[in-house]
């Protein structure tokens, strides 16, 4: 059973850090890829970064130049750093996955998985 476990949100101050990790699961090798999406109350879901089974990445515009993904496989975890944070990032972010072979990935991607999400809350 493929399961995603997203930590690391929290309360931050505008200007300040956090760093998401999604831990995977259920997954039968390191051939699958990972986005992060977050749905802030009352607006549409919005893809953030996306990193291929082969490490390569893509972001949306808002975020480019402060948010970094990246993954270890050995610990099977993707992380979301995230800088500079801004009211606007405030959301519930999800860690998706797909590996379907070989994965499609991308922050426009339509991923198989999703998991619970973690709240992220920028203060002014």
């Amino acid at each position: 059973e493929v399961r995603l476990v997203e930590s690391g949100g929290g309360l931050v101050q505008a200007g300040g850090s956090l760093k998401l990790s999604c831990t995977a699961s259920g997954f039968g090798s390191d051939d699958y890829s990972i986005g992060w999406f977050r749905q802030a109350p009352g607006k549409e879901r919005e893809g953030v970064a996306a990193i291929s089974s082969g490490g390569s990445t893509n972001y949306a515009d808002s975020v480019k130049g402060r948010f970094t993904i990246s993954r270890d496989n050995a610990k099977n975890t993707v992380d979301l750093q995230m800088n500079s944070l801004k009211p606007e990032d405030t959301a519930v972010y999800y860690c998706n996955a797909e590996a379907r072979g070989p994965p499609g990935w991308g922050v426009n991607y339509e991923y198989d998985y999703w998991g619970q999400g973690t709240q992220v809350t920028v203060s002014a």
